[in-house]
């Protein structure tokens, strides 16, 4: 029987000493070997780290003298890591069965393409709904809009195994993103200036530029409590998002396709600006040309990141774009009343 490889379990941490406890708590009765587990102390302040460390010795902790978020915490812990595969994993999840991790790590060990995958995602809060961030895999229109089998905008499903097959996926959620490093190794890691959000639907990008496939697993199973760093509707939740989003686009998409799709979206950014203002949403009103303007007076770096992304390119982009949902995920939700990855895919 072949050796079971030794995954790295990547913690990013910034307060919180109850969410801390229970995630690590149900990282010790996993069952799956061999594992370590890196928790990375994003500047805490509130003791929890050392709460951590004396309940769980085993631990690992690597101490930022300064909160880089999720992307530049994930990347400090994945230097600090030695196994084959890591899992970038949030400290508010928490899973209830100790063999999740095995039936995560499995289809990538019986197929050397796939590069990334996620568990099934429902809320700690209300356990039979799919959670915000990732639910059972991530898609992606054209236009740079995300969406989840399972979750479109506000709109979370119940579970009822409507998304129960092992399949492929445009992005994995950074919640539980699972990774080989090999795959890291050949296209880089998290992009540290995305601080947080977007930045896993970046890299999954990236892995499917390279000639890789992201999978969802629904068969693993975590619990995640959204909204435990950033609150949903919180100012730097909607900058990041709106800002990282633009990033991404004019990082990863091909020069022929940006010349309708930049277009495309800015009249969506307006549009969601203007809702903003008619509904008195001063916080998204403010960060929408915000994140905007982050993007008009950063774009010689941008573009010097999209020059080292074109060295990874493996596959033709018409073979990855056929990976995109082709129409407006917008359009579908808010005009024409579809609420379901069911009902957008058809």
């Amino acid at each position: 029987m072949a050796r079971a490889p030794l995954i790295s379990v990547v913690i990013p941490h910034v307060r919180g000493t109850e969410i801390l406890l229970d995630c690590l708590s149900s990282l010790e009765a996993t069952t799956y070997e061999p594992r370590e587990v890196v928790l990375v102390d994003n500047a805490s302040s509130d003791g929890s780290v050392a709460a951590a460390r004396e309940r769980f010795p085993w631990v690992r902790v690597v101490r930022n003298e300064r909160n880089l978020g999720y992307a530049g915490g994930c990347n400090v812990g994945l230097q600090h890591s030695r196994g084959e595969f890591v899992l970038f994993l949030n400290d508010d999840v928490l899973a209830t069965d100790p063999d999740w991790l095995s039936k995560l790590v499995q289809p990538c060990l019986s197929d050397s393409r796939v590069a990334a995958c996620q568990p099934k995602l429902r809320s700690f809060f209300k356990r039979e709904v799919f959670d915000y961030a990732g639910a059972a895999g991530g898609l992606m229109d054209v236009l740079g809009f995300p969406f989840c089998r399972g979750r479109i905008f506000f709109t979370l499903e119940t579970d009822r195994g409507q998304y129960d097959d092992i399949c492929e996926v445009f992005w994995a959620s950074g919640t539980a993103m699972l990774v080989r490093r090999a795959a890291l190794e050949e296209v880089g890691a998290f992009d540290a200036d995305f601080f947080a959000h977007m930045e896993e639907i970046d890299l999954s990008w990236r892995l499917h530029l390279a000639g890789y496939k992201v999978l969802a697993v629904p068969q693993a199973l975590l619990y995640h409590r959204a909204g435990s760093t950033l609150k949903t509707d919180s100012f730097s939740k909607v900058y990041l998002n709106h800002r990282n989003s633009q990033v991404m686009l004019l990082k990863n998409y091909p020069w022929r396709y940006l010349l309708w799709v930049v277009p495309l979206r800015a009249l969506l950014e307006l549009a969601a600006l203007l809702y903003s203002l008619l509904q008195r949403d001063w916080a998204r009103a403010r960060a929408i040309p915000l994140a905007s303007g982050y993007v008009l007076l950063h774009w010689p770096g941008i573009f010097v990141k999209r020059r080292r992304i074109s060295r990874i390119r493996k596959v033709d982009d018409r073979d990855v774009l056929r990976k995109l949902y082709r129409g407006s995920v917008v359009v579908d939700y808010f005009l024409r009343g579809k609420h379901t990855a069911a009902e957008v895919l058809g």
